[in-house]
Protein backbone atom coordinates (compact mmCIF):
# COMPACT_ATOMS: atom_id res chain seq x y z
CA UNK A 1 0.00 0.00 0.00
CA UNK A 2 1.56 3.34 -1.28
CA UNK A 3 0.24 6.76 -1.29
CA UNK A 4 -2.71 6.21 1.18
CA UNK A 5 -4.72 9.11 1.80
CA UNK A 6 -6.92 8.77 4.27
CA UNK A 7 -9.27 11.69 3.20
CA UNK A 8 -10.07 9.71 0.07
CA UNK A 9 -12.04 7.50 2.30
CA UNK A 10 -14.76 10.40 2.21
CA UNK A 11 -14.74 9.91 -1.37
CA UNK A 12 -15.25 6.40 -1.32
CA UNK A 13 -18.07 6.56 0.95
CA UNK A 14 -20.01 8.53 -0.88
CA UNK A 15 -19.61 6.85 -4.34
CA UNK A 16 -20.17 3.61 -2.01
CA UNK A 17 -23.65 5.17 -0.92
CA UNK A 18 -24.96 6.50 -3.91
CA UNK A 19 -23.29 4.64 -6.80
CA UNK A 20 -22.54 7.55 -9.23
CA UNK A 21 -20.08 9.95 -9.54
CA UNK A 22 -22.02 12.97 -9.92
CA UNK A 23 -24.35 12.38 -7.11
CA UNK A 24 -21.31 11.88 -4.56
CA UNK A 25 -20.18 15.05 -6.37
CA UNK A 26 -22.79 16.96 -5.49
CA UNK A 27 -22.62 15.64 -1.75
CA UNK A 28 -19.43 16.50 -1.36
CA UNK A 29 -19.42 20.08 -3.28
CA UNK A 30 -17.23 19.12 -5.78
CA UNK A 31 -16.78 17.83 -9.60
CA UNK A 32 -17.32 14.44 -10.94
CA UNK A 33 -13.62 14.06 -12.46
CA UNK A 34 -12.31 15.02 -8.83
CA UNK A 35 -14.42 11.89 -7.42
CA UNK A 36 -12.69 9.75 -9.89
CA UNK A 37 -9.39 10.72 -9.74
CA UNK A 38 -9.81 10.27 -5.84
CA UNK A 39 -11.10 6.86 -6.23
CA UNK A 40 -8.24 6.00 -8.45
CA UNK A 41 -5.91 7.19 -6.28
CA UNK A 42 -7.54 4.71 -3.53
CA UNK A 43 -7.44 1.84 -5.94
CA UNK A 44 -3.99 2.15 -6.83
CA UNK A 45 -2.79 2.70 -3.41
CA UNK A 46 -4.78 -0.20 -2.34
CA UNK A 47 -3.69 -2.32 -5.17
CA UNK A 48 -7.44 -2.99 -5.50
CA UNK A 49 -10.55 -2.86 -7.50
CA UNK A 50 -13.56 -1.40 -5.28
CA UNK A 51 -16.17 -0.89 -7.80
CA UNK A 52 -17.77 -1.99 -10.91
CA UNK A 53 -17.83 0.26 -13.69
CA UNK A 54 -20.95 0.46 -15.82
CA UNK A 55 -23.42 2.74 -17.42
CA UNK A 56 -25.85 2.40 -14.54
CA UNK A 57 -23.49 3.39 -11.84
CA UNK A 58 -20.62 2.39 -9.43
CA UNK A 59 -21.24 -1.00 -7.63
CA UNK A 60 -18.87 -1.99 -4.86
CA UNK A 61 -16.87 -5.57 -5.66
CA UNK A 62 -15.83 -8.15 -2.52
CA UNK A 63 -12.67 -5.84 -2.07
CA UNK A 64 -14.79 -2.75 -1.77
CA UNK A 65 -17.71 -3.80 0.54
CA UNK A 66 -14.69 -5.20 3.18
CA UNK A 67 -13.77 -1.23 2.63
CA UNK A 68 -16.82 -0.24 3.16
CA UNK A 69 -17.30 -1.57 6.74
CA UNK A 70 -13.91 -0.50 7.63
CA UNK A 71 -14.53 3.11 6.77
CA UNK A 72 -18.07 3.25 8.27
CA UNK A 73 -16.63 2.11 11.73
CA UNK A 74 -14.24 5.12 11.14
CA UNK A 75 -16.86 7.81 10.09
CA UNK A 76 -18.33 6.65 13.06
CA UNK A 77 -15.67 6.86 15.94
CA UNK A 78 -14.99 10.28 14.46
CA UNK A 79 -18.70 11.54 14.72
CA UNK A 80 -18.47 9.98 18.21
CA UNK A 81 -15.37 11.89 18.99
CA UNK A 82 -16.82 15.07 17.79
CA UNK A 83 -19.53 15.10 19.97
CA UNK A 84 -17.67 13.77 23.10
CA UNK A 85 -15.97 16.80 23.20
CA UNK A 86 -18.70 19.10 23.51
CA UNK A 87 -19.17 19.94 19.79
CA UNK A 88 -22.22 17.49 18.66
CA UNK A 89 -22.65 17.80 15.02
CA UNK A 90 -19.31 19.78 14.84
CA UNK A 91 -17.97 16.96 12.51
CA UNK A 92 -20.59 16.46 10.19
CA UNK A 93 -20.50 17.97 6.30
CA UNK A 94 -21.56 17.34 3.11
CA UNK A 95 -24.72 17.83 1.60
CA UNK A 96 -28.19 16.42 1.61
CA UNK A 97 -31.54 17.38 -0.15
CA UNK A 98 -34.99 17.66 1.46
CA UNK A 99 -37.34 17.45 -1.48
CA UNK A 100 -40.83 18.61 0.29
CA UNK A 101 -44.25 19.02 -0.86
CA UNK A 102 -44.70 23.03 -1.41
CA UNK A 103 -47.38 23.35 1.75
CA UNK A 104 -44.92 21.49 3.97
CA UNK A 105 -41.50 23.08 2.76
CA UNK A 106 -43.05 26.49 2.34
CA UNK A 107 -45.22 26.99 5.63
CA UNK A 108 -43.13 24.73 8.47
CA UNK A 109 -39.98 23.39 7.37
CA UNK A 110 -37.96 26.76 5.72
CA UNK A 111 -38.63 28.54 9.44
CA UNK A 112 -37.26 25.50 11.20
CA UNK A 113 -33.96 25.62 9.23
CA UNK A 114 -31.95 27.63 11.38
CA UNK A 115 -31.73 24.99 14.16
CA UNK A 116 -30.79 22.49 11.87
CA UNK A 117 -28.05 24.54 10.50
CA UNK A 118 -26.72 25.57 14.23
CA UNK A 119 -26.49 21.87 15.13
CA UNK A 120 -24.69 21.10 11.89
CA UNK A 121 -22.68 24.03 10.82
CA UNK A 122 -20.81 22.12 8.41
CA UNK A 123 -24.22 20.66 6.69
CA UNK A 124 -25.66 21.94 3.91
CA UNK A 125 -29.30 21.29 4.20
CA UNK A 126 -30.71 21.95 0.14
CA UNK A 127 -35.10 22.42 0.33
CA UNK A 128 -36.27 21.80 -2.53
CA UNK A 129 -40.29 22.31 -2.00
CA UNK A 130 -42.25 21.16 -5.26
CA UNK A 131 -45.84 21.60 -5.96
CA UNK A 132 -47.57 18.56 -5.98
CA UNK A 133 -48.73 18.92 -9.84
CA UNK A 134 -44.84 17.29 -10.44
CA UNK A 135 -43.85 13.97 -10.17
CA UNK A 136 -41.79 13.49 -6.86
CA UNK A 137 -38.07 13.43 -8.18
CA UNK A 138 -36.12 10.69 -7.75
CA UNK A 139 -32.83 11.94 -6.85
CA UNK A 140 -30.23 9.52 -5.14
CA UNK A 141 -29.92 10.47 -1.81
CA UNK A 142 -32.30 12.58 -0.98
CA UNK A 143 -35.07 12.52 1.89
CA UNK A 144 -38.60 13.57 0.86
CA UNK A 145 -41.43 14.34 2.51
CA UNK A 146 -44.56 13.68 0.24
CA UNK A 147 -48.03 12.93 0.22
CA UNK A 148 -47.32 9.06 -0.20
CA UNK A 149 -44.80 6.61 0.24
CA UNK A 150 -42.11 6.61 -1.82
CA UNK A 151 -41.91 3.98 -3.42
CA UNK A 152 -39.91 0.12 -3.19
CA UNK A 153 -36.13 2.36 -4.07
CA UNK A 154 -37.52 4.46 -0.44
CA UNK A 155 -37.68 3.44 3.31
CA UNK A 156 -41.49 5.20 4.24
CA UNK A 157 -42.90 5.86 7.47
CA UNK A 158 -45.84 8.23 8.04
CA UNK A 159 -44.29 11.47 9.57
CA UNK A 160 -47.61 13.04 10.49
CA UNK A 161 -51.26 13.44 9.41
CA UNK A 162 -52.14 16.93 9.36
CA UNK A 163 -55.98 18.36 8.76
CA UNK A 164 -57.57 20.53 6.36
CA UNK A 165 -60.84 22.84 5.80
CA UNK A 166 -62.16 25.50 4.00
CA UNK A 167 -61.32 28.74 3.92
CA UNK A 168 -62.46 32.09 2.35
CA UNK A 169 -61.97 36.06 2.86
CA UNK A 170 -64.20 38.23 5.35
CA UNK A 171 -65.02 40.00 1.86
CA UNK A 172 -65.57 37.30 0.00
CA UNK A 173 -68.60 35.97 2.36
CA UNK A 174 -69.75 39.16 3.13
CA UNK A 175 -70.92 39.03 -0.45
CA UNK A 176 -73.06 35.89 -0.14
CA UNK A 177 -76.00 34.40 1.49
CA UNK A 178 -74.46 32.46 4.99
CA UNK A 179 -73.67 28.72 4.58
CA UNK A 180 -75.36 25.98 6.22
CA UNK A 181 -73.83 22.95 5.02
CA UNK A 182 -72.33 21.61 1.96
CA UNK A 183 -74.83 22.35 -0.30
CA UNK A 184 -74.78 25.57 0.00
CA UNK A 185 -71.17 25.59 -1.49
CA UNK A 186 -72.94 25.00 -5.54
CA UNK A 187 -73.46 28.36 -6.32
CA UNK A 188 -70.03 29.89 -5.15
CA UNK A 189 -66.79 30.06 -6.55
CA UNK A 190 -64.27 27.71 -5.38
CA UNK A 191 -60.39 27.77 -5.80
CA UNK A 192 -58.12 24.79 -6.15
CA UNK A 193 -55.63 23.07 -8.32
CA UNK A 194 -55.74 22.35 -12.34
CA UNK A 195 -57.32 19.28 -12.61
CA UNK A 196 -55.70 17.73 -15.41
CA UNK A 197 -52.00 18.61 -13.74
CA UNK A 198 -52.49 16.70 -10.51
CA UNK A 199 -50.15 14.06 -9.87
CA UNK A 200 -51.59 12.50 -6.71
CA UNK A 201 -54.93 11.82 -6.12
CA UNK A 202 -54.56 13.03 -1.89
CA UNK A 203 -55.11 16.65 -3.51
CA UNK A 204 -58.21 15.53 -4.96
CA UNK A 205 -60.16 17.53 -2.23
CA UNK A 206 -63.31 19.40 -3.75
CA UNK A 207 -65.05 15.75 -4.75
CA UNK A 208 -64.17 14.78 -1.36
CA UNK A 209 -66.29 17.55 -0.05
CA UNK A 210 -68.87 18.27 -2.47
CA UNK A 211 -69.39 15.77 -5.18
CA UNK A 212 -69.39 17.26 -8.89
CA UNK A 213 -68.00 20.55 -7.36
CA UNK A 214 -65.23 22.03 -9.94
CA UNK A 215 -62.87 25.10 -8.83
CA UNK A 216 -63.42 28.02 -11.40
CA UNK A 217 -59.93 29.46 -10.07
CA UNK A 218 -57.30 27.33 -10.75
CA UNK A 219 -53.57 27.18 -9.59
CA UNK A 220 -50.91 24.73 -9.75
CA UNK A 221 -49.39 26.32 -6.40
CA UNK A 222 -50.79 25.96 -2.92
CA UNK A 223 -49.24 29.51 -2.67
CA UNK A 224 -50.92 31.09 -5.11
CA UNK A 225 -54.49 29.47 -4.21
CA UNK A 226 -53.92 30.94 -0.53
CA UNK A 227 -53.11 34.10 -1.99
CA UNK A 228 -55.90 34.43 -4.09
CA UNK A 229 -58.14 33.28 -1.61
CA UNK A 230 -57.09 35.88 0.57
CA UNK A 231 -57.71 38.21 -2.23
CA UNK A 232 -61.73 37.06 -2.24
CA UNK A 233 -61.63 34.74 -5.78
CA UNK A 234 -63.45 32.06 -3.61
CA UNK A 235 -63.96 29.12 -0.99
CA UNK A 236 -60.27 26.75 -0.87
CA UNK A 237 -59.57 24.05 0.96
CA UNK A 238 -56.06 24.42 2.24
CA UNK A 239 -54.40 23.05 5.66
CA UNK A 240 -54.89 24.44 8.75
CA UNK A 241 -51.43 24.78 9.22
CA UNK A 242 -50.74 27.14 6.26
CA UNK A 243 -54.16 28.95 6.96
CA UNK A 244 -52.88 30.16 10.13
CA UNK A 245 -50.02 32.64 7.89
CA UNK A 246 -52.93 34.20 6.89
CA UNK A 247 -54.98 36.74 8.92
CA UNK A 248 -57.19 37.51 6.45
CA UNK A 249 -58.81 34.10 6.40
CA UNK A 250 -61.83 32.47 7.76
CA UNK A 251 -62.72 28.99 8.25
CA UNK A 252 -66.01 28.15 6.56
CA UNK A 253 -68.15 24.82 7.51
CA UNK A 254 -65.59 23.65 10.26
CA UNK A 255 -67.52 21.32 11.87
CA UNK A 256 -68.85 20.09 8.72
CA UNK A 257 -65.81 19.62 6.01
CA UNK A 258 -62.66 18.08 7.99
CA UNK A 259 -60.34 16.53 5.81
CA UNK A 260 -57.27 14.51 7.00
CA UNK A 261 -54.08 13.68 5.08
CA UNK A 262 -50.64 12.04 5.81
CA UNK A 263 -47.27 13.38 5.15
CA UNK A 264 -44.70 10.13 4.80
CA UNK A 265 -40.96 10.61 4.97
CA UNK A 266 -39.39 8.83 2.26
CA UNK A 267 -35.78 7.79 2.37
CA UNK A 268 -33.59 5.89 0.16
CA UNK A 269 -32.77 2.76 0.64
CA UNK A 270 -29.27 3.06 0.21
CA UNK A 271 -29.17 5.85 2.37
CA UNK A 272 -30.17 4.21 5.63
CA UNK A 273 -26.71 4.57 6.72
CA UNK A 274 -25.47 7.47 5.99
CA UNK A 275 -24.82 9.93 9.44
CA UNK A 276 -26.18 12.81 7.66
CA UNK A 277 -29.31 11.39 6.26
CA UNK A 278 -30.26 10.17 9.70
CA UNK A 279 -29.76 13.16 11.92
CA UNK A 280 -31.77 15.33 9.06
CA UNK A 281 -34.18 12.50 9.80
CA UNK A 282 -34.55 12.31 13.02
CA UNK A 283 -35.00 16.70 13.06
CA UNK A 284 -37.96 16.48 10.74
CA UNK A 285 -39.46 13.86 13.69
CA UNK A 286 -38.53 16.18 16.36
CA UNK A 287 -40.40 19.25 14.84
CA UNK A 288 -43.14 17.88 13.59
CA UNK A 289 -43.55 16.51 17.28
CA UNK A 290 -43.52 20.32 18.47
CA UNK A 291 -46.31 21.37 15.56
CA UNK A 292 -50.29 21.43 15.75
CA UNK A 293 -50.61 20.04 12.16
CA UNK A 294 -54.57 20.12 13.26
Amino acid sequence: MTGFDWNDLRFFLEVARIGTLSGAARVLGTDHATVSRRINALEHALRQTLFHRSLAGYALTPAGENLLVHAEQMEALALRSAEGSGQPGAAMAGVVRLTTADGFGNFFLARHLRRFAALYPRLTVQLVPIQQVQAQPQREGDVAVMLTPGGARFASERLTEYGLGLYASPAYLAGHDPLRGREDLRPHRLVGYIEDLLFSRELDYLDEVLPGARAQVQCSSLMAQAEATQAGAGICVLPHYLARHFAGLVAVLPAVVQLRRTYWLNTPLEADRVPRVRVLSDFLRQIVGEEDFG
